[in-house]
């Protein structure tokens, strides 16, 4: 009952966005629930929520149990999305989600979104529903920190729907900014390992040694460009990669390029 709730008693949204905040391992249940019952009343939507496109792990509770089954209810074996590797790889939701940052609806039609983007226009539909494993969905793409791509589609119950553009129109921001708040708080909960140093800093030579380096340049092409020696440009990558914590150049402009040190790299 959280969004009749809310319609009737004019619950602020941050109060259900805060319930929806993982916290802590002992809120990702609870967090889960209110998502869930949340999308049911607003649409008649089941809820597949993904932290993570490119790992076949699943979302999990505190216990290691698995939230789709659990708590979304996806429990037939032909509906165990994450158990099928290749699926982002060749679902056009997922591959969707790499072009897309805002809420979208899609179905074999067409990928429809708010503002025309042409890289979802030029995507193979081909057997949408069999790749896709639905016929038509409001899908949330979620973009992370370290290039890390989530997402939560919303999926409508009962095969009769296959236009969801009023749905979309009525809630579609609102599922974004639910979808949003809900992984991006699992996530950080989640996330036990750090695999970048904090409050990286690095200096504007730094940035444009490697700025050189992501588009392919070696260290004397660099030096040529920026009218210095071959060992000034080594030692400015070098101590950018240790502030980035990686172990080499082509991890040193990696780290940065998802940190967005080195900005649209052509």
């Amino acid at each position: 009952m959280v969004w009749q709730e809310a319609e009737k008693t004019a619950v602020p949204l941050n109060l259900i966005l805060n319930r929806l905040t993982v916290h802590s391992l002992d809120d990702l249940r609870s967090a889960a629930q209110v998502l869930h019952e949340t999308a049911l009343e607003m649409g008649n939507f089941r809820t597949a929520p993904c932290s993570n496109i490119a790992s076949k792990e699943p979302m999990t509770d505190g216990k290691g149990a698995i939230l789709a089954t659990e708590i979304f209810g996806w429990n037939e074996s032909i509906e165990r999305w994450w158990e099928r590797p290749r699926l982002a790889l060749t679902s056009p939701l997922t591959l969707a989600c790499r072009y897309e940052s805002e809420p979208f609806w899609c179905n074999k039609s067409g990928l429809h979104t708010q503002q025309y983007n042409p890289h979802l226009a030029a995507l193979d539909l081909t057997n949408f529903s069999e790749r896709a494993m639905t016929e038509v969905a409001i899908v949330v793409p979620i973009h992370l920190p370290y290039g890390q791509i989530g997402a939560v589609s919303f999926n409508p119950i009962g095969s009769h729907r296959t236009d969801l553009s009023e749905e979309f129109e009525q809630y579609g921001d609102l599922l974004g900014i639910l979808a949003r708040k809900f992984i991006c708080s699992y996530v950080r909960v989640m996330q036990a390992q750090r695999w970048i140093c904090d409050d990286v800093r690095l200096s504007k030579r730094e940035i444009e040694c490697l700025r050189w380096a992501a588009v392919g340049k070696t260290d004397g092409e660099i030096a040529t460009i920026l009218s210095r020696s071959c060992a000034t440009i080594r030692f400015h990558i070098h101590n950018a990669a240790q502030k980035l914590n990686a172990v080499n150049r082509s991890q040193a402009v990696f780290k940065a390029g998802q940190l967005g040190f080195l900005g649209s790299v052509n």
